[in-house]
């Protein structure tokens, strides 16, 4: 089910990069780090970075590995991603959903709600001024 609200900034969402994409954009589901703080004037839209587990053939500066320091569910069972800064995203919520960890003892579904540390956070932001140009 998608998002009803915008989650905090650092949040690792499972975004679904549908059909309207063809590449060299993203075309497939991807763990993204919420960049955007949830802002009046921009209802059900939230800005993201993709992650990828798998390193770039050509490491640039808007390119960095951080450790997440917790778990995303399979496929994506590596802590450590590499962030794609000069890929951002502004999405509509309808697109993004938070990671389904399971069930709790309750029997309620459970999910990922922790954020970036704010170093890892710093480094996803720089990557993104690389990445836009704006990073001497």
């Amino acid at each position: 089910m998608p998002l009803q609200f915008h989650p905090k900034q650092g949040a690792v969402v499972l975004v679904r990069f549908d059909a309207a994409f063809k590449e060299p954009e993203m075309v497939k589901p991807r763990p993204c780090v919420v960049v955007s703080p949830k802002m009046k004037a921009r209802p059900g839209l939230c800005t993201v970075v993709p992650l990828s587990t798998t390193a770039p053939s050509q490491v640039m500066p808007f390119h960095a590995e951080i450790e997440l320091g917790f778990d995303l569910p399979a496929p994506w069972t590596s802590r450590k991603c590499w962030v794609k800064g000069d890929m951002i995203y502004a999405i509509g919520l309808h697109r993004a959903d938070l990671f389904r960890l399971g069930r709790g003892k309750d029997g309620r579904r459970v999910y990922l709600t922790e954020t970036l540390d704010p170093a890892n956070f710093a480094q996803v932001q720089a990557c993104i001024l690389a990445g836009l140009g704006l990073r001497p």
